[in-house]
């Protein structure tokens, strides 16, 4: 670890170094929650056991730099299933979630992320329980999750310096018509930078004339890192709806205000403490009972900004993919690795996106470079 730590000193601009660190750490919690997804597997069993992986894992990196870097995890693991959109994250104290189970054929979106010293690394996929090669992901499954994959590698490509946010958004939209499907209206992507998930610079699926003008138009510059969470439902004219599954992730904002409950004041101080400016959820807290109420007038006085769970009508699919990128003069570099379960063997879908789509996820992310010497006389 050393060597990491030295170069992570050395390090400028992307501060790559300590990304990747944190994606090895996100690609092995992925790998290993996956294994887990099984019939009968319990989703707050999966939530708890993969977040704690995660504080190991990230316990094991850069102790000898002194002083020690914050480090652990930078969104709660979250198993959100079929036509849930995402957020899904049981408590121990919620009857109704906690008993929930994953069952045979579940379209199952898991996201996750790590951070090394505040710089993070968020990735998320879709996976379906037991599907396999002999027996594929066929139907409107299959379309939202090839559209969606489709839709992830469109979009990276994209992410060019001197590019603007909606050439990306135009790309999602596009890749996702061949499939019958759609972007889930109003998602947002953002730029990502130290104790930051949610920067200024945004890009936005779906929007309608109102989000679109609200957002305005960025432009994508080198050394910018942005977290790309790609949302595809098989309901084309998709909006997100309220749940009654109850909000358990949450954020720090930068307003101040002095709260009058003493319990707020307690749970608001271990929140600084243990999740300082990344996305927690409530179990992390001493106790979920007293952290349910403390939260609520912090929340009131937008302390807090919850990350509420949203659906989608109950018969339709939703599909994720997320992945967080760097942006380099020679092309953006994909900070976190490639899905661990996606592969074409496992999802067949009759429908095809559009050529220009096809191409371009096929394109290199970076031209190679030409090593080849001019001859001389």
């Amino acid at each position: 670890m050393a060597e990491e730590q030295k170069k992570v000193e050395e390090v400028s601009g992307l501060n790559d170094i300590v990304h990747k660190v944190a994606a090895d750490i996100v690609k092995r919690a992925l790998d290993q929650l996956i294994t887990k997804l099984d019939k009968d597997a319990k989703v707050i069993d999966l939530c708890t056991s993969t977040d704690a992986f995660i504080n190991d894992e990230a316990g094991k990196v850069f102790n000898n730099k002194k002083p020690i870097p914050p480090k652990g995890v930078s969104f709660p693991t979250c198993v959100s299933v079929n036509n849930i959109i995402s957020h899904f994250s049981p408590l121990a104290s919620d009857p109704d979630t906690s008993s929930v189970v994953l069952k045979e054929g579940d379209v199952v979106k898991v996201q996750l992320g790590a951070h090394i010293d505040g710089y993070a690394s968020i990735s998320a996929e879709t996976i379906v329980v037991g599907a396999s090669a002999q027996n594929p992901v066929t139907g409107r499954k299959a379309d939202a999750i090839q559209a969606a994959w489709y839709a992830a590698e469109a979009a990276i490509r994209q992410m060019k310096i001197g590019e603007k946010n909606w050439t990306v958004s135009d790309a999602v939209s596009k890749a996702t018509k061949g499939f019958e499907t759609a972007p889930v209206e109003g998602m947002l992507s953002c730029q990502m930078t130290q104790n930051v998930i949610d920067g200024k610079k945004r890009i936005i699926l779906n929007g309608n004339p109102q989000q679109r003008s609200d957002l305005g138009s960025h432009t994508f510059e080198e050394g910018e890192v942005y977290g790309i969470d790609i949302l595809v439902s098989t309901n084309k004219d998709n909006k997100p709806k309220e749940s009654s599954y109850q909000t358990t992730v949450f954020k720090r904002t930068d307003q101040t205000y002095i709260l009058k409950l003493a319990t707020a004041r307690r749970v608001y101080s271990e929140i600084q403490k243990k999740s300082g400016s990344f996305p927690f959820n409530l179990r992390m807290l001493e106790d979920e009972k007293r952290a349910r109420l403390g939260v609520q007038e912090a929340a009131q006085h937008n302390l807090l900004t919850p990350f509420d769970v949203c659906v989608d009508k109950p018969d339709e699919t939703v599909a994720q993919f997320f992945f967080t990128v760097g942006l380099t003069k020679n092309g953006p570099i994909r900070l976190t690795h490639p899905p661990s379960w996606y592969k074409p063997d496992l999802v067949k879908s009759d429908k095809q996106p559009d050529e220009e789509t096809k191409q371009l996820s096929q394109a290199a992310l970076r031209p190679k470079k030409n090593n080849k010497k001019k001859a001389t006389n």
